[in-house]
């Protein structure tokens, strides 16, 4: 079963353009160096909630769309490979560097599958 690293950010509606020009140019990076899937969905129902929520959880504001993406490998050892020369390659230097949000409200971790379909 494959290894997931999953995502969720807030990104300000006026720069949505820019995150998916930056996204499109860093999936076909990812994929490029073996990443078997990369999928970056905004938000379309996606509630702020009372106590829990997408939105809570990156401290959404009214100007701002959650973001949630997540890449596939084929083991937590190739997601590790492959980070490694995503994270090196100069074709994300700028990109990485003027996130079209602010990086420090991100969530990501990565996770091993225990069921697929």
């Amino acid at each position: 079963m494959p290894y997931v690293d999953g995502f969720i950010v807030a990104v300000p509606k006026d720069k949505l353009e820019a995150y998916k020009a930056l996204a499109q140019k860093g999936g076909r990076i990812w994929k490029e160096y073996g990443a078997l899937s990369y999928v970056e969905a905004v938000g379309d129902d996606v509630p702020y909630g009372e106590l829990t929520s997408f939105p809570r959880a990156v401290q959404a504001t009214e100007d701002e769309v959650v973001v949630f993406s997540w890449i596939t490998y084929e083991s937590r050892q190739s997601r590790d490979e492959i980070m490694a020369k995503v994270m090196a390659d100069p074709r994300l230097e700028g990109g990485m560097q003027n996130m079209p949000f602010d990086g420090r409200r991100m969530i990501y971790g990565g996770f091993k599958s225990i069921v697929e379909m």
